[in-house]
């Protein structure tokens, strides 16, 4: 519920903690004198990060009340832009805390994690139930107009305002009570679901004794398999672990059923049940939570509450876009499973198409209808030269940057890489770290997150990185993507590039609402088969040879194939978090499965062989990652993506005058102004859901409109 001080990197006069002579110093206490302040993550240990956390809040707890009890009266300068200089310690621990919570946390840091979460909540609420401080954010706030302030500084008394509001400023003192108790068992009941989901994750990796049933796999997967399996002390056996999606990658290769079953089930189940992984109750509980702190604040529903400050403004905005893609997707998504049914039967297959059939057959239909086959494309996709030849080669054609890899940077992990980014004058911009393999110990699926984020008022430059989880080869072996790895490399590093480019002044500027987030990450997919780019990168990993053209034809014409499925799974996904967080706060605590299967029915996506993309037990997105009732996002930013590709197909392309465009009125603004005009400056008009339609290949005429 809280908002967040973006504060990053400033000067304190509050001392740092108190050290014996023969102590060892806390390299959390102090910033990096590494470049660009990069942290010392070979002298960083677990334990540092409690008491770092400990002084943090109390460092900026006497900072925001000098600022509060400040004599003189209150301006931008002594206020706001001071505010924003605040909680310098805190942010810099918890992002390298959060970072290696997600990417290779251990019960120390969950325990930590645990411990300080309700702390950090009820620090928050210190801050945005400061009446007194609260006073003088409202003083400028309702001068703002007369104060001859540029742009950003107005939008950033605007923010700070909307942020104080939302967090409870104008609330009773009983009300205020109510809300700090809510906040704390939210982030509580976040943390533990955050804990139960990666180790139910871990639970339900697919053991397999014997390597017949692996049959179809490739041998490098089956190594990987093998080597999975050699790191868990279960040698001589194979493990298939687990995406944090439903669907699984090996379901597409698989010919045993039986295993795709096994596969397909254990993915399903997670966090279902009664056990020590069960995420049920938690989750349950956690909508409710939610629904009350909305109430509090004068909103029907979270949902309503997570919206207003979004681009959808309201539920029903985000509703209409999700409800007009449910006829065209599932009438296409139905007609898949009509040719897949079809080839099963020819085959005297004697079964019903299931879920964990889907991506098989899909497979098989797509070798038979436009001789594609995925393993023929994956030797051509080996990780580094997708990213230096693919990822980065095509940021360099647009943008004119440049990539050194540099071994000098402390790490968290030895599979982590770095690189520093430079500007087409060769000014530094920051530093880029990429972490790309699946490990017991990091979330699933793909993120990114900025341990310093870039400011001129703070004097800091960015430092990103992005978290995937491809399955680690085996020793020896290339690491060799499937197509959707592609597209999710190009994806996150999107977000990198939105942080790289930023060039605000207030360290508050660059956060970014979640319907506008995923625009950038999703426009770069789109460089990802651009016929430049992808001749580039897309070379055999053992000859070097380019992929060759007739392969290359198949693939654009199977653009559009098994559309259905993937648009039909998101919007479910979507409108699923969208049930959920649209309960009002008297609502009583939900069974899981039936109220899953409920809002499915109801709002038309009960497509029996598709199931959402998360069912709700591990839908991390929504529960502990920030997209509570956003996940919508992902379609509603993709009709920008779409609609703003189309811009650059009708200027010439991928040229550099087009990328400087684009970065200097998108990129490099982060949140400097209203999304929805910033979208409008750049494209000259409001966007167009029609080019969504277009490269999905929908028939926006095909189904039945919903309500």
């Amino acid at each position: 519920m809280k908002q967040v001080l973006f504060a990053v990197v400033v000067a304190v006069s509050v001392p740092a903690l108190a050290q014996t002579p023969n102590s060892r110093v806390n390299p959390l206490l102090s910033p990096s004198t590494l470049p660009f302040q990069a942290p010392v993550f070979d002298r960083i240990t677990d334990a540092d990060f409690q008491p770092a956390i400990e002084e943090g809040m109390t460092r900026q707890l006497a900072e925001v009340d000098a600022i509060a009890n400040d004599a003189a009266p209150p301006t931008f300068a002594n206020t706001i832009e001071a505010m924003e200089r605040t909680g310098v310690l805190l942010r810099r621990v918890m992002a390298i805390f959060n970072a290696l919570t997600d990417a290779n946390t251990n019960p120390a840091l969950q325990k930590v994690e645990a411990e300080e979460a309700p702390k950090l909540a009820s620090h928050d609420d210190e801050i945005y139930l400061n009446a007194k401080l609260f006073a003088r954010v409202k003083a400028i706030y309702d001068r703002r107009n007369t104060l001859a302030l540029d742009p950003e500084a107005k939008r950033l008394v605007e923010l700070y305002y909307r942020d104080f509001v939302r967090s409870g400023a104008l609330l009773n003192d009983a009300d205020k009570t109510t809300l700090r108790a809510l906040n704390r068992e939210e982030s509580t009941l976040a943390t533990e679901y955050r804990t139960r989901r990666l180790a139910g994750n871990n639970a339900a990796a697919v053991v397999v004794d014997d390597r017949a049933q692996l049959d179809g796999l490739s041998e490098a997967d089956i190594a990987a398999a093998a080597e999975a399996a050699r790191t868990r002390g279960l040698a001589g056996k194979w493990v298939l672990t687990l995406q944090n999606t439903t669907q699984q990658p090996a379901l597409a290769d698989l010919r045993n059923r039986d295993l795709r079953k096994r596969l397909h089930d254990a993915a399903s189940a997670r966090g279902r049940g009664t056990g020590p992984n069960s995420t049920e109750a938690t989750i349950a509980r956690l909508a409710q939570v939610r629904a009350q702190q909305a109430r509090l604040l004068g909103f029907p529903s979270f949902a309503a509450f997570a919206l207003d400050d979004q681009m959808a403004k309201t539920p029903a905005n985000a509703l209409k876009l999700m409800n007009d893609l449910v006829p065209p997707a599932a009438a296409k998504a139905r007609e898949e499973a009509a040719r897949m049914q079809k080839l099963i039967d020819q085959e005297g297959g004697g079964f019903m198409l299931a879920p964990w059939d889907w991506q098989f057959y899909a497979e098989r239909v797509r070798k038979a209808d436009y001789d594609l086959d995925e393993r023929e494309v994956r030797p051509y996709f080996e990780l580094t030269r997708v990213l230096q030849d693919g990822v980065f080669f095509a940021a360099t054609r647009l943008y004119g940057i440049t990539f050194t890899e540099r071994h000098d940077i402390p790490v968290y992990h030895p599979d982590v890489r770095v690189w520093e980014v430079r500007d087409s004058d060769g000014t530094p911009l920051g530093l880029f770290y990429g972490d790309f393999f699946s490990r017991p110990t990091k979330a699933g699926g793909g993120w990114t997150n900025s341990f310093i984020r870039q400011s001129t008022l703070l004097g800091t430059k960015t430092l990103t990185g992005n978290n995937v989880n491809i399955t680690k080869p085996a020793p020896g072996q290339p690491a060799l993507l499937t197509s959707g790895e592609v597209r999710t490399m190009f994806h996150e590093f999107g977000h990198a590039l939105h942080a790289l480019f930023s060039t605000v002044r207030y360290p508050r500027s660059n956060a970014i609402v979640r319907d506008f987030v995923e625009f950038p990450s999703q426009l770069n997919e789109q460089w990802a088969f651009d016929p430049a780019v992808f001749a580039n990168y897309a070379k055999h990993y053992q000859t070097g040879a380019p992929m060759p053209a007739a392969l290359v034809e198949k693939i654009r014409k199977a653009r559009t194939f098994n559309q259905g499925f993937a648009t039909t799974e998101n919007v479910a996904a979507s409108l699923l978090d969208l049930a959920w967080h649209a309960l009002p706060a008297d609502a009583p605590g939900q069974s899981v499965s039936a109220f899953e299967a409920d809002a499915l029915m109801r709002f038309h996506v009960d497509v029996p062989q598709v199931p959402p993309r998360y069912h709700s037990t591990y839908f991390s997105h929504i529960w502990s990652n920030g997209y509570s009732a956003r996940y919508y996002s992902y379609l509603w930013t993709e009709v920008l993506d779409d609609d703003a590709y189309d811009w650059f197909m009708e200027h010439g392309g991928m040229t550099r005058a087009n990328g400087d465009r684009y970065r200097s009125m998108i990129l490099s603004r982060a949140g400097r102004q209203d999304f929805a005009e910033l979208y409008r400056a750049f494209r000259g008009r409001d966007p167009q859901v029609g080019p969504l339609l277009r490269e999905r290949g929908l028939d926006a005429n095909k189904g039945t409109k919903t309500n």
